[in-house]
């Protein structure tokens, strides 16, 4: 089996089709389907559908594999250079949007100045969106919300975070100094979709007390949530850090609901290269910067770190 064989796969699965793979890989279209067509002989099955472009179900799960494979390869050079105090090469990074706003300047800014020659490729998006990305080996590490149930990642506590009700500055409820959990049943909600860890967690909570919450809307985007609550409509549940700082709400301590705990995310099956713990180590520190200069974030203790 040859790598580029598989690097070719990789590129049909991500554009979609031959022709679009071949742009990707700066080759022609017929290079792209022998490279597959070779592959297919080779395992003996079809990997890619040729009405649709798609990759079979054995196809995504030779691609799987194949990420780890890539991943493994592009840590080779990273790592040697490393042994000669040289911190060099590419991390691919997600990050959920509230978690984001906060630490990437500041993550850029630092590796900037102590290892210029890190480059980040950032993506942003949900934790629910992130996992998988992480899991198949596209993303190095993600900063999601946890808890997260796969047994192919691994979860390291970076922060807890307190989790306020946020409510348009002319609301009623702005001129409370705190609420209990079992009063989110009776608010107009703006929420995170349910069989998010947010949400969970905060249904868990409320359940203890015989009630559910039962939203206006479900929306999977803090920015988003607190676009409607600056809006002056409804209120919403936010981590402290996500909400709007431009006068238009208030921020009221709800009694009983526990923090949301921030976590970075990576492979079990693929170990970190030199340059990823490098940054590791470094939003380590700039979280617990963060922790220590920011109402209602608590650096998590963490008994085992999971990325050495």
């Amino acid at each position: 089996m040859d790598i580029r064989q598989l690097n070719v796969l990789l590129a049909v699965a991500d554009h979609g089709t031959f022709s679009a793979a071949a742009d990707a890989l700066h080759t022609v279209q017929s290079n792209v389907s022998t490279h597959i067509a070779r592959l297919e002989r080779e395992l003996r099955t079809e990997l890619v559908d040729r009405s649709t472009g798609a990759l079979t179900a054995e196809g995504e799960a030779v691609a799987s594999r194949a990420r780890r494979i890539q991943g493994e390869v592009e840590s080779i050079v990273p790592d040697l250079t490393a042994m000669h105090d040289e911190i060099t090469g590419t991390v691919r990074i997600g990050m959920i949007g509230t978690v984001g706003r906060w630490l990437l300047p500041s993550l850029l800014k630092a590796l900037a100045v102590e290892f210029p020659r890190i480059h980040l490729q950032i993506a942003g998006a949900t934790t629910v969106n992130l996992a998988p990305h992480v899991a198949d080996g596209s993303l190095q590490l993600a900063l999601a919300n946890l808890p997260i149930d796969d047994p192919d990642l691994r979860a390291e506590p970076l922060l807890d975070e307190n989790r306020v009700l946020a409510v348009p500055c002319g609301s009623e409820l702005a001129l409370r100094s705190e609420i209990s959990i079992a009063d989110l049943a009776d608010i107009d909600l703006i929420a995170a979709p349910a069989g998010t860890a947010f949400r969970d967690e905060i249904d868990n909570a409320l359940g203890h007390h015989g009630l559910t919450l039962t939203p206006i809307a479900e929306v999977d985007s803090m920015g988003l949530v607190g676009s409607v609550v600056s809006s002056g409509v409804y209120s919403a549940v936010l981590p402290s850090s996500a909400v709007p700082a431009d006068g238009t709400c208030v921020s009221i301590p709800i009694r009983g609901l526990p923090p949301r705990s921030v976590g970075l995310v990576s492979s079990r099956r693929v170990p970190p290269s030199a340059t990823t713990i490098t940054v590791v180590d470094v939003i380590r520190r700039i979280v617990a910067d963060e922790s220590a200069r920011r109402p209602g974030f608590d650096l998590a203790v963490v008994a085992e770190r999971t990325l050495t």
